[in-house]
């Protein structure tokens, strides 16, 4: 099996967080098809892009799981 294919075999629904600027990792996150949610450019440890891209996707669900219809917004289509 080919390098990429087993590299993406391993982690089929996993997502990165954040990507570096350090070849090695760009060459794994292209190894499992992956892109990585936030590219700040950090050259800090992985749990510190773990912990930002975490409350990326929490925000991300709050605001669609809240987020009011058009309906409930009192929205109308009538132009004024």
């Amino acid at each position: 099996m080919p390098r990429r294919a087993r590299a993406r075999a391993r982690a089929p629904n996993g997502h990165a967080a954040s990507g570096t600027p350090r070849r090695a990792h760009a060459r794994a996150l292209k190894a499992m098809d992956k892109k990585a949610l936030l590219d700040l450019s950090l050259r800090l440890g992985e749990g510190s892009g773990a912990a930002m891209g975490a409350v990326l996707v929490k925000t991300a669900l709050h605001l669609h799981n809240n987020m009011a219809t058009f309906t409930e917004a009192a929205v109308s289509d009538k132009a004024q």
